[in-house]
């Protein structure tokens, strides 16, 4: 068994960030990740000309800034180079590829008891720890809709999370499903690659897909098209629901925050997440800095 002061469940931008704080209070942490290395959905889930969508100033990590020849707006690359130096500057020491099973609150105990698998080792690792940040995002897992007939659909089906270039889709027809920041990104690049993609000025936006009959593929109102590939830019859900036990009150069925922001980063018996706010990096950083600080409460009041 291992003890722990807190342990934070992701070592995301919300991980990392939360870290931060506490090593700013001189508290003792401890952060687990699944994957094999932080920030993975930067790393390994995201388009290569994917830029920050805001300004750097409303983009920065607590107690760190972005190098002043930064450009205004981060690119993918640049971001990840800036988490690199940032788990460098706060010595920051990530226990990968360890995925949580499960967490309960010991009310005996007054402390959280969590069972990890340790993937590398093939081990079982028990934690304990009075405080439990879940910061494993919003973003645990790609999000795709059910459409009658998509499974008999003869061309490519890829989430955004797997596009990495419009390269290899010059030449054909590509819808994109999402309208949002990543999905018209890449309708973009594809569009710049030669592909004939339905999210552009220059192309139709259609409704909410009906059907899929082979390559056809029907919408509301009747129209309908030939396409060669589906890129589902449809988002990403939690799954922070199904390992933890006791955080009812926190969040709901489907893994976020049952309370709206800015009261949705604090459940009880010290349990908390951080970046469940869809208010992006500036989002995160309030996050952990309200853990932080109501940890560092929690402990000073406990000694005094």
């Amino acid at each position: 068994m291992e003890e722990a002061s807190v342990l934070i469940v992701g070592a995301g931008p919300a991980g990392l960030a939360t870290a931060a704080c506490l090593s700013k209070f001189s508290i003792p942490y401890v952060i687990v990740e699944r994957e094999s290395c932080s920030a993975s959905l930067w790393r390994n889930r995201s388009y290569d000309r994917l830029k920050l969508h805001l300004a750097k100033e409303f983009c920065e990590l607590p107690h760190m800034s972005y190098p002043v020849d930064a450009p205004t707006y981060i690119p993918k690359n640049q971001f990840v180079k800036y988490l690199d130096d940032y788990i460098e500057r706060f010595s920051m020491q990530p226990k990968y590829l360890t995925v949580v099973e499960s967490s309960t609150y010991d009310i005996k105990h007054n402390c959280w008891s969590i069972i990890a698998r340790d993937m590398e080792k093939c081990t079982i690792v028990d934690y304990k720890a009075k405080f439990l940040v879940v910061a494993s995002g919003e973003n645990s897992e790609e999000n795709i809709p059910v459409i009658p007939g998509l499974e008999n659909f003869p061309g490519v089906t890829i989430h955004s999370s797997e596009y990495k270039s419009g390269i290899s889709y010059s030449g054909k027809n590509v819808l994109v499903v999402g309208s949002g920041n990543s999905g018209m990104e890449i309708a973009y690049d594809l569009a710049s690659h030669g592909a004939n993609t339905s999210i552009v000025i220059r192309s139709p936006v259609q409704p909410r897909i009906t059907l899929v009959k082979g390559r056809i593929i029907e919408f509301e109102g009747g129209n309908q098209g030939s396409f060669d590939a589906i890129v589902f830019a449809t988002g990403y859900k939690s799954t922070a629901n199904r390992w933890i036990k006791n955080g009812e009150d926190m969040l709901n069925n489907d893994g976020l925050p049952k309370k709206e922001f800015p009261n949705h980063w604090k459940g009880a018996n010290g349990l908390y997440c951080a970046g469940f706010a869809r208010r992006g990096l500036a989002g995160i950083a309030l996050d952990a800095k309200n853990i932080a600080n109501d940890i560092k409460s929690i402990i000073d009041s406990m000694s005094s």
